[in-house]
């Protein structure tokens, strides 16, 4: 339960969207399809409280990061409706992308100039499979930044056969989807499990959110640390074999 506003915490729609971002229209949208619940009344006018703004937030956060209206529906059907802006805030650190997806539509020219040189239709397929972008039927290519698509050019320009480096990617994508998986599993038995058992309690969700949001960067890094350090050793392993065959 999210503690009473007081008089000066609550907005009116014009004033909810100035804080917001999000326009008047926009929100009225999303009231009548009720992804936000009822504003208060004084009189004929609505109020709108900081769990309102939390959940709009929310709402305007989950819209940006590709998800549907019926998704992000049933995504808050799971939360009280009167969830407070800590539940929501927590919510948002759970569903935060763990690193930026930001993408840009590009036309081909466009991707070519970014490449600094024309691209064959192999080359544009080989940065897919590597992850750099995606294609559309109508020949833009929509790219996942431009730290990913640097690094999958690099690739093409190494010399290297392109499909050495698509079973690469393969090879990669197999073995993080299962850490992830059990990743996600860990947190989801030692943390969140028994934060709901024990009844969601109110001051431990913005610590929960908090500490969420250090978990991600650590773990990232701890897994290309780990990542390296596994190379390492198995090329150290490989030329001790190879010193004792010869």
């Amino acid at each position: 339960m999210s503690a009473p506003a007081t008089p000066e915490d609550l907005l009116t729609v014009d004033q909810l969207a100035e804080r917001t971002g999000i326009s008047v229209r926009t929100i009225r949208f999303y009231a009548g399809k009720g992804l936000l619940p009822a504003p208060r009344l004084r009189g004929r006018t609505g109020l709108y409280d900081a769990g309102h703004r939390a959940r709009l937030e929310l709402i305007s956060e989950l819209t940006g990061l590709g998800f549907t209206l019926a998704a992000i529906e049933r995504q808050l059907e799971r939360l009280p409706h009167d969830a407070g802006p800590e539940e929501l805030a927590l919510q948002r650190a759970l569903l935060t992308p763990w690193i930026p997806e930001h993408g840009e539509d590009l036309t081909r020219a466009e991707l070519d100039r970014r490449a600094g040189r024309p691209l064959t239709d192999g080359d544009v397929e080989t940065l897919q499979t590597l992850g750099a972008l995606v294609r559309y039927d109508d020949g833009r290519v929509r790219v996942h930044g431009a730290t990913a698509l640097g690094t999958a050019l690099s690739a093409l320009d190494s010399g290297l056969p392109p499909e050495m480096w698509q079973r690469a990617q393969a090879s990669i994508e197999r073995h993080t989807a299962a850490l992830a998986e059990e990743l996600m599993a860990l947190f989801q038995d030692e943390v969140l499990q028994p934060y709901r058992d024990r009844g969601r309690p109110a001051d431990e969700r913005s610590r929960l959110a908090a500490a969420l949001s250090r978990l991600k960067p650590i773990t990232v890094q701890g897994v290309v640390t780990t990542f390296g350090r596994a190379v390492n050793r198995t090329i150290r392993e490989r030329i001790g074999v190879a010193a004792q065959d010869g």
